[in-house]
């Protein structure tokens, strides 16, 4: 039944031993092919995504937006290809190298994962994403989109396999599934004899499917319940600032802040401010009773304290990826830290505050992958951190954390050199 799927595990296992030995000047000569590709191809590529758009209508309107792609976005693609081009190759690194007492001359080298599945959501941008970080990283990819991209990721794996051939490349290290049932995902996930590790991405329910039903090695990319603590002496314009962007600037990823805590020592304006700046950003707060009873001093309109509403327990534990955001009054640095690291997903957490006291308390206490001091969380991103690009944010401790991009894709293998020794 699902054939089709074994296939293309299997030619992509078999394209391994070759992705493996690319030069980095092969590396790049085909990423400037697969850039140009994607530029010389757009007509085809948003003509396939308008099929996905008509067939994606009464979705919601995020959702549509992460669907659509226009030039523009086709050219921002084909320009992080090319941005992969100036990053350092992961593979062929001596890591270490020493020799024992039998006099072995020993050597940790860089090496690619191998094969590479990918599980993803309505995002077509990802296809290249993938593509681009997997062959500068020695790998190959078998990519898994979602039934409601289909035919535009088909169109732009179309494109770039295409212009691989013509240059006398082997573009058997991309497949793409073409099943795209809930059947065919689980299958997919099972197949260990020829994926080397899978990464789930998108949202939680489809990373908790891959982490709980696959027998392929997970590199968990995780959602995102991020936090803004706001300590006692913050600065009140940089706490302002910080939680704005965080959770403002972009909603819909992983990275924004889900939930602000404010300790309860902190002035009386900053809470009336923050409270006051997210409601003008027309951010829905669900906030704690202690909340509840200070914002009831604030002057508002009906109409804004119709944005603040109790909070349940369990919104402290949800990523809205919308303009929503929980409010909860904590005591101190030591209760913000038990917060996060309690309801929290590992992701990315900040801390305001001029007290140098507390900022190391909270990089040494919360339990994640990106911890921040006065800054927002979104910058947590492959890019940001000087990467590139990534193909999502670990928020496990195993193999990978925080941003994955071109070493996260890496293994290491031992090479031992003798002179007949036995043992």
């Amino acid at each position: 039944m699902f054939e089709n799927i074994i296939q293309k595990c299997q030619s992509a296992k078999d394209a391994a031993f070759t992705m493996a030995a690319l030069s980095t000047a092969q590396k790049n000569t085909m990423l400037e092919i697969i850039a140009a590709a994607l530029i010389d191809s757009t007509d085809k590529i948003l003509k396939a995504n308008a099929e996905d758009i008509a067939l994606a209508k009464g979705k919601p309107t995020g959702f549509i937006d992460r669907l659509t792609l226009t030039a523009k976005r086709i050219g921002d693609m084909a320009a992080g290809v090319r941005a992969v081009i100036g990053l350092p190759d992961p593979v062929g690194i001596t890591l270490d190298k020493f020799t024992v007492q039998s006099g072995l001359k020993i050597e940790k080298r860089s090496v690619p994962l191998g094969v590479i599945g990918i599980i993803y959501e309505a995002r077509p941008n990802v296809t290249a994403d993938c593509i681009a970080l997997c062959l500068k990283s020695g790998n190959c990819a078998v990519l898994r989109g979602s039934r409601d991209a289909y035919k535009s990721n088909l169109a732009i794996v179309a494109a770039v396999k295409g212009a691989l051939t013509a240059a006398s490349y082997d573009a058997d290290f991309i497949q793409l599934i073409d099943d795209v049932t809930r059947g065919g995902a689980d299958f997919f996930m099972t197949q260990n004899k020829y994926l080397d590790a899978m990464i789930p991405r998108g949202g939680a329910a489809l990373i908790q499917n891959v982490v709980q039903n696959s027998t392929v090695p997970v590199i968990e990319t995780g959602a995102g319940v991020c936090h803004v603590f706001v300590e006692k002496t913050a600065d009140l314009k940089t706490a302002e600032a910080v939680l704005i962007n965080a959770k403002c600037s972009r909603p819909s990823v992983c990275n924004s802040a889900e939930t602000l805590l404010l300790d309860a020592g902190a002035p009386k304006e900053t809470f009336a401010t923050l409270i006051g700046s997210l409601i003008h950003s027309n951010v829905a707060i669900h906030a704690c009773p202690e909340t509840l009873s200070r914002a009831a001093a604030c002057p508002l309109s009906d109409r804004e304290r119709g944005l603040i509403t109790a909070a349940a327990e369990s919104d402290f534990e949800t990523e809205y990826n919308d303009f929503i955001i929980n409010v909860k009054i904590v005591k101190d640095t030591a209760d913000a830290i038990r917060h996060i690291n309690r309801h929290g997903t590992h992701h990315s957490d900040a801390i305001i505050t001029a007290d140098d006291r507390a900022a190391e308390l909270f990089l040494n206490g919360v339990d994640s992958a990106a911890v921040y001091v006065n800054a927002s969380t979104r910058f947590t991103d492959g890019g940001e951190f000087g990467f590139g690009a990534e193909i999502g944010i670990s928020t496990q401790k195993l193999h990978a954390r925080g941003p994955v991009g071109l070493r996260e894709l890496t293994s290491y293998k031992y090479r031992i050199v003798g002179t007949g020794q036995v043992r």
